[in-house]
């Protein structure tokens, strides 16, 4: 009989450890259209750049999840956007790009300030996934997160060819911005 009460207090104690770490769980849900990624690349001939606002994004803890459609790259000119669809991103084959990552730094985003951070994680672009560690900045106040990162990628790491004609116009390295507001889990609901 005394075996059967330490199994039921074993029970019983996993079950409290779960609800104690769900609840200090931080989820947090990006806010509608206020995730917006950019890209920007640099050459002596031509400068490109397009902003994507219809990205979704998660912190979950110490994870980070974005995903984005390719097709929502808005450009200047409709001429880059078409090309950048179907010639680079071939975004009929490979529709989304997407990084989950894990927070190198231990933060508590339910307290105000600002606080620096590195993610690293897998980037998933053009059918090709690839390990790298973005450096951001939480900005915590009044419950809203907000997420600014800034880095590069190379094309040839994701096998995004430059055809020789426009090699010029565009960058090998391409810059990455991220910035994106989060409300906690259960206020983004209302």
């Amino acid at each position: 009989m005394n075996f059967y009460y330490k199994i039921i207090a074993a029970f019983v104690f996993c079950f409290s450890l779960v609800g104690v770490l769900e609840a200090n769980a931080q989820i947090f849900k990006s806010k509608k259209d206020e995730v917006k990624i950019s890209f920007f690349s640099e050459t002596p001939l031509e400068n490109i750049s397009a902003v994507n606002s219809n990205s979704t994004s998660f912190i979950m803890s110490d994870s980070v999840r974005f995903s984005l459609a390719n097709t929502g790259f808005k450009f200047k000119k409709p001429l880059m956007q078409e090309h950048f669809n179907e010639n680079y991103m071939e975004s009929h084959k490979y529709p989304k790009s997407t990084f989950r990552g894990k927070i190198n730094e231990i933060v508590d985003l339910s307290k105000d300030g600002t606080y620096k951070v590195t993610c690293t994680g897998v980037l998933y672009m053009h059918g090709v996934e690839k390990l790298i560690t973005v450096p951001g900045v939480f900005t915590v106040k009044n419950k809203v997160v907000n997420l600014k990162a800034n880095f590069f990628v190379k094309l040839d790491d994701y096998k995004i060819e430059r055809p020789k004609v426009v090699m010029a116009n565009i960058a090998e390295s391409i810059e990455i911005k991220i910035d994106a507001n989060y409300l906690p889990f259960e206020s983004s609901k209302k």
